[in-house]
């Protein structure tokens, strides 16, 4: 079989909008010691989002205000779209970099909460008086508009799709990716994970752990079978899907996904899902009990972003690899209400 190349990287974090800033938040050209030791003292800043009904404000990890705004921004199908859109094309446009008009694109965006921001909005005048709730809204709140957006800025895409689901829905969209490759069905293909902030979702996640912070953003990887136009990373294998039932518990679940990548590899880093939330945190920690090399966890510094943190685990592993700091990254997703997934990242050796 063919191997896949990561071609390119992107990322809108709280660190930033792109992916420089995020990896530079994380410091993923530093060596880390085998269990993390940081619980959020480097993390990136919190604000208070307003929750309706009360004075007492939820704590998000936004992204920041960026001047000057991508140049994709300013395409019409993107100047007045929901911000869950412009993560989605800013990402996706940094990941893709230089490409002719000649190559079949293809384009995978995955989302848990979605179209949030919108969504509230539209809900809200509805509530207000149904008769006058803006239809011009409502094409928002559907989970298709990010990719819909982009794929009308874009010249030459083929296929399109949308999945939603838990964080783990990443890796599985990039099995896809890799499937659409493979198959010949694209030349090029943008994967991304993309998340908005929203009181309703980040309420809802505080019933699990009061200390859960939401973040938003987006993270992006381009795959190729070109070897020439890769930035040095294969995507070496994604494991099986490894789902929460009455059987198979969220702990069951991480360690088959575990038992499906290499146990012991020289020079590797591992970027894991970890927040330091004890019982969010647990099964993924025992799962990895063993795990004596460097480790990364993005989200003690960036907050939770759903599906966009499971991207950035991506973006922080092949920067990695590609920085030549590593030779080899694993990513371990235990999502928090379906999956367990994982994947591993090698430096391209032709």
């Amino acid at each position: 079989m063919s191997a896949v190349y990561i071609s390119g990287i992107g990322a809108v974090s709280p660190a930033g909008w792109n992916a420089t800033a995020l990896c530079s938040a994380l410091k993923v050209t530093q060596a880390f010691l085998p269990v993390p030791n940081n619980t959020g003292r480097n993390a990136c800043v919190t604000a208070p989002l307003p929750r309706p009904g009360t004075d007492k404000p939820l704590s998000i990890r936004p992204v920041p205000e960026c001047k000057p705004r991508p140049a994709i921004l300013a395409h019409p199908r993107l100047r007045r779209t929901s911000p869950v859109s412009h993560f989605t094309a800013s990402a996706a446009m940094e990941a893709l970099g230089a490409y002719t008009e000649s190559e079949r694109l293809g384009i995978i965006v995955c989302l848990q909460s979605g179209c949030v921001h919108y969504a509230d909005r539209f809900f809200g005048e509805t509530l207000d008086n149904p008769a006058t709730a803006s239809p011009l809204i409502f094409p928002e709140t559907v989970l298709s508009a990010p990719v819909s957006h982009l794929a009308a800025a874009l010249k030459n895409v083929q296929l399109t799709q949308t999945l939603v689901g838990d964080p783990g829905t990443y890796l599985q969209c990039l099995a896809m990716g890799a499937e659409w490759l493979l198959a010949g069905a694209v030349d090029r293909c943008l994967v991304i994970g993309a998340e908005e902030a929203s009181w309703l979702v980040s309420y809802a996640f505080g019933f699990w752990d009061s200390n859960w912070i939401m973040s938003s953003g987006a993270g992006a990887l381009c795959l190729t079978l070109d070897p020439k136009t890769g930035m040095g990373v294969t995507l070496e294998g994604i494991t099986d899907s490894h789902f929460y039932t009455e059987k198979q518990t969220r702990l069951k679940a991480a360690t088959q996904m575990r038992s499906q990548l290499p146990q012991t590899v020289p020079n590797a880093l591992l970027c894991d899902g970890l927040q330091n939330l004890h019982a969010t945190d647990a099964p993924e920690r025992a799962a990895w009990n063993d795990w004596k090399g460097s480790r990364l966890s993005p989200k003690l510094i960036l907050g939770d972003g759903l599906c966009a943190a499971s991207a950035w685990q991506c973006v922080a592993a092949c920067h990695a690899i590609a920085s030549e700091s590593f030779s080899t990254a694993l990513v371990s997703v235990v999502g928090c209400n379906q999956q367990a997934i994982g994947a591993q990242f090698s430096r391209q050796t032709r």
